[in-house]
């Protein structure tokens, strides 16, 4: 009897699905390794044509605690991590100012 092993081709590596990648503005860093993200998407209403900006705020993993309050981070989508964590921090695209 011969045993299979797995392995993935290059070819099916490159037809996985991207991590999906959000970017917002931090609300909250007083957690321990845990951020507070305000994320903000634009939708045209479906009758009258106006822009709307909906927000959602969602806690991501910060491993190192590297992001403050106000910074534009990017994030990319996990696992759940906990019962509220789905992202994790990948990079602090612009410090805050510190106004």
């Amino acid at each position: 009897m011969t045993t299979k092993t797995k392995t993935e081709s290059p070819k099916t590596e490159s037809l996985l699905k991207p991590k999906r990648e959000e970017v917002g503005v931090v609300l909250s860093n007083k957690m321990q390794k845990t951020i507070v993200v305000k994320l903000d998407r634009r939708i045209r209403h479906a009758k009258y044509g106006k822009f709307l900006t909906k927000t959602k705020k969602v806690k991501a993993h910060d491993e190192t605690n590297v992001a403050q309050i106000g910074d534009l981070v990017l994030l990319v989508a996990t696992r759940p991590l906990s019962k509220d964590k789905r992202y994790a921090l990948k990079s602090v695209i612009r410090k805050s100012t510190g106004v």
